[in-house]
């Protein structure tokens, strides 16, 4: 089914006044509650404004997604917004959110829910479509300009419906500090190595830069008394600028590809006991698939 075939041209505005994304979010409600929908209205400003507290909506490339599934609603809305001057706040690639795009529905709704968000995020994604939106005028346009994109909402949950698309990477040349930076800013556990054009070589855990500070962490344990001659930690802070992610990396990972059954990856993450797939397009790294996420993104919404 296409994407566009889920959206109503009553429930597109070209022209939002508002000027932050809560602002956005009850001026798109206003337009419901006018449209004569039936809702406890402020139930599910609440529940969008939970979510929000929970993880901001504000995706990148100028559109945001606030949603919420609540049992508020008996079915499920798309609705949209456009700001031409964009909103204010910040966003994570600096571009301002000038697309807004309301998502509700309820708890018994879950696999179409997540796959129109996903769909609406791989059309926010594609080339050019911020500037094609603010060039159009009218609500039938901008449908219009969803169906050329030929975006699909499919029938299973697919990777990636789920997966994350913006992957935080090292280069085997980087080195330990870079590693640890990158942990901490984006905090994860985990990171992928690739190289100069983004083939997936490897990966280094927090794990593995806590093993070159304690080589002899088998005998530690086993003997409590063990000696050492100088602090392992102060020595590796020594190294950080000198040991490289060529020398810790390892390449016993998992990957899958963006059309596999998100049911089948999350069994096998189950059976191995892992917390992440690497998402590849041949050699190419194109997204990552987080255990957390699974739980997140379809059990908590």
């Amino acid at each position: 089914m296409k994407l566009a075939n889920l959206l109503a041209e009553h429930r597109v505005k070209m022209n939002l006044r508002a000027r932050t994304k809560d602002d956005a979010v009850q001026e798109l409600l206003a337009m419901m509650k006018d449209e004569g929908i039936q809702m406890d209205y402020q139930a599910v400003l609440n529940s969008v404004r939970e979510r929000e507290e929970v993880e901001d909506t504000s995706y990148g490339h100028g559109w945001a997604f606030p949603h919420a599934r609540t049992d508020a609603v008996r079915e499920m809305y798309i609705v949209i917004g456009v700001s031409k001057v964009g909103l204010e706040g910040k966003t994570h690639d600096n571009v301002p959110v000038h697309a807004v795009c309301l998502l509700l529905t309820p708890s018994s709704i879950a696999k179409l829910y997540l796959q129109s968000l996903s769909g609406m995020a791989r059309f926010a994604r594609q080339p050019g479509i911020l500037d094609k939106l603010l060039a159009t005028d009218n609500p039938h346009d901008l449908i219009g300009l969803v169906a050329s994109s030929g975006v699909m909402v499919d029938k299973e949950l697919m990777v990636r419906d789920v997966m994350r698309h913006r992957v935080v990477s090292v280069t085997p040349d980087d080195t330990l500090k870079e590693v640890a930076n990158q942990m901490f800013r984006h905090r994860l556990s985990a990171l992928a190595v690739v190289d100069k054009n983004n083939k997936l070589l490897g990966v280094i855990n927090d794990r593995d830069l806590i093993k070159v500070a304690l080589p002899d962490y088998k005998a530690l344990i086993s003997n409590l008394n063990y000696s050492m001659d100088v602090e392992p930690f102060e020595e590796l802070l020594k190294q950080e600028d000198k040991i490289k992610v060529s020398q810790l990396y390892r390449d016993d990972y998992e990957t899958t590809s963006p059309d596999t059954r998100i049911v089948e990856v999350a069994a096998m993450m189950i059976f191995k006991d892992v917390r992440r797939v690497f998402v590849v397009n041949g050699e190419q790294l194109v997204g990552v698939l987080l255990r957390k996420d699974i739980v997140n993104m379809i059990i908590r919404g």
